[in-house]
């Protein structure tokens, strides 16, 4: 229980800390605190994923440490850890091209009522993200067996239809949060995340196959990685 409480400890400052760079990062660009929409996007982020952490918190404090302590280990290789610093510099350049499309030059006119398709989009995407980690206790940060938990292969919940019901979520996490903000030019991140994210699930795999028992056998059950019937 201690562990547990420590580490929420660490995850409400790091969610603080998050919160107030991601604002700093959207209003600057914008040139204005006025900006409602970006206001439900830091709601509506924020809020959602503090809601699923403090969630895993209580039922599966295993998988949060592991979130917490996954990546820098030494078994990660250059490859993966250039594709993390990568991901988080192309995070950062998003966060600040979608303000200023947006609202400071506005050179997307992106209408209401799609912003507001985008929340929805935003949302629904959450709730694939929350059911992936509440499925699969070992959604590692880093690409590594975890036999030190007796790590097995996950088929239920949305791994019975995809194998990376994650990297799903997350580009409609992204698609959502770019139209929502009201940015055409955010979408372009996208397809440039699929490419990164489809080149990680392939490396993923193969690691998988080779270390982790009956990983190839899902992999004959289930043929399609981001999206049933397409790929």
């Amino acid at each position: 229980m201690t562990g547990t409480r420590g580490n929420l400890r660490i995850l409400v400052a790091e969610f603080a800390a998050m919160f107030v760079l991601a604002a700093a990062i959207l209003f600057v660009a914008a040139g204005t605190i006025a900006w409602p929409v970006g206001w439900a996007f830091l709601v509506l982020s924020f809020g959602l994923s503090a809601a699923m952490y403090r969630w895993l918190v209580r039922h599966d404090p295993g998988l949060v440490a592991e979130r917490m302590t996954g990546l820098g280990r030494l078994e990660q290789s250059a490859w993966e850890n250039a594709f993390i610093a990568l991901t988080c510099v192309f995070f950062l350049a998003w966060l600040v091209l979608m303000p200023l499309d947006a609202v400071r030059f506005q050179w997307s006119h992106v209408p209401a009522v799609v912003q507001a398709l985008g929340a929805v989009l935003l949302v629904g995407a959450f709730w694939l993200h929350f059911l992936t980690f509440r499925e699969n206790s070992y959604l590692s940060p880093a690409i590594r067996i975890q036999s030190e938990r007796g790590q097995k292969v996950i088929d239920t919940g949305p791994y019975r239809y995809v194998r990376h019901p994650m990297y799903t979520s997350l580009l409609g996490l992204t698609a959502g949060a770019a139209l929502l903000l009201g940015s055409w030019l955010g979408l372009v991140a996208v397809p440039v995340l699929a490419i990164g994210l489809a080149a990680r699930a392939m490396l993923e795999e193969s690691m998988l196959a080779r270390e982790l028992p009956g990983y190839d056998e899902y992999m004959v059950r289930v043929r399609y990685r981001f999206v049933p019937y397409v790929w």
